[in-house]
């Protein structure tokens, strides 16, 4: 069966990524990591490394993604939870046989070679939950 490892991150969507690294990194003193542009997501994320996780900031970079959209919803906050997980197939098989309702039905690769998908918040209980394979 596959299994949760960690949670990897916790993502806040920002609408301002400089005046957030200055709550982040100046006064909290979290070490930025990498501040990256993600051309397939349509944002700009910045990784900021904490005990064993990362805050992920993330903005949009431009005014029709999906960033965007939530961003113009919702405003700058709690984006989504990201969950570690041995096997994303067997994960997202094991979630659909329980009904739990994913926004990808397949999953993702990122840049960097990772997979990763999205679980819908309202099977979670209103919680953007990403499921993240290394």
């Amino acid at each position: 069966m596959p299994a949760i490892k960690a949670i990897n991150h916790v993502a806040v969507v920002v609408d301002d990524m400089d005046k957030s690294l200055a709550f982040w990194r100046d006064a909290l003193g979290i070490e930025l990591h990498e501040l990256r542009d993600v051309p397939a997501e349509q944002s700009q994320v910045a990784f900021l490394p904490l005990a064993g996780a990362e805050v992920e900031l993330v903005m949009p970079t431009t005014d029709d993604s999906g960033i965007a959209k939530y961003l113009a919803k919702r405003g700058p906050g709690m984006h989504h939870l990201c969950l570690e997980v041995d096997d994303i197939e067997g994960m997202m098989n094991e979630l659909k046989a329980r009904n739990i309702r994913l926004i990808n039905e397949e999953p993702r690769t990122a840049a960097d070679g990772k997979k990763y998908a999205f679980v819908h918040p309202e099977s979670t209980g209103g919680v953007l939950v990403e499921l993240y394979q290394i």
